[in-house]
């Protein structure tokens, strides 16, 4: 954004008048201060792909993590563990595509990418919530949830605000789904540093306890050998 900013590809985020908002192309223009705009121009089009792909890359390592160290502590919660991940990797893979798919050229993919992964970040936060409040997994659970429980109400009335806002005509809508956007941007990074905490108790074997089969799933002839 500030590159974006410093270049007149965006608006300030402060300023509430429409006066130099592009319209139908117009020179000596700034676009809306939406996220996906600060990025959609050179030269920080190429740092908004590379911090989106990174982003996506992490977050997808760490659900499949979060779900190995749930099945290693507590199997009991296998399936809510298992809808977690399944939204954490589709929100994943959308911003990946949002982040790729730059939306002055390709504009559908980019927003298809960018819904599917704000939608499904909302599931994956509820989920990883009840999850923290069902699992023993670092034994700092009692601070952790309030905070996750908290950030999760914020994400998802944001995001449902957000989404009510931003086909609006009129720019002060506009306006205020951009910096709902940069709410939600701000509020799922806080939640993902309550993922600092479990990083600790991660185990070297909780992968490999992920891809075993258990004794009664693995072939007949190799249990008889």
């Amino acid at each position: 954004y500030s590159i974006a900013f410093y270049n007149n590809h965006v608006c300030s985020l402060s300023n509430w008048e429409d006066e130099n908002v592009c319209k139908n192309e117009s020179l000596g223009c700034c676009l809306v201060p939406t996220i996906s705009s600060s990025g959609s121009r050179t030269p920080e089009n190429s740092l908004f792909t590379a911090t989106i792909n990174a982003s996506s890359f992490l977050f997808l390592v760490f659900c499949i993590f979060h779900h190995a160290h749930v099945m290693e502590r507590n199997a009991v919660h296998s399936m809510l563990s298992r809808f977690a991940l399944a939204f954490g990797v589709v929100a994943a893979i959308g911003a990946f595509i949002a982040g790729n798919c730059n939306p002055g050229y390709l504009p559908l993919l980019h927003y298809l990418g960018a819904a599917a992964s704000f939608t499904c970040i909302c599931f994956y936060t509820t989920l990883l919530t009840a999850l923290t409040g069902k699992c023993v997994l670092t034994g700092f659970e009692k601070f952790i949830y309030p905070i996750r429980i908290i950030s999760t109400v914020v994400q998802v009335t944001v995001t449902i605000s957000y989404t009510v806002l931003f086909p609006q005509e009129e720019y002060w809508y506009v306006h205020l789904s951009a910096i709902f956007e940069w709410m939600l941007s701000v509020n799922l990074e806080l939640f993902e540093l309550s993922y600092a905490l479990e990083f600790c108790f991660f185990s070297s074997s909780m992968l490999s306890n992920l891809l075993s089969k258990p004794e009664e799933e693995k072939p007949l002839m190799l249990s008889a050998s």
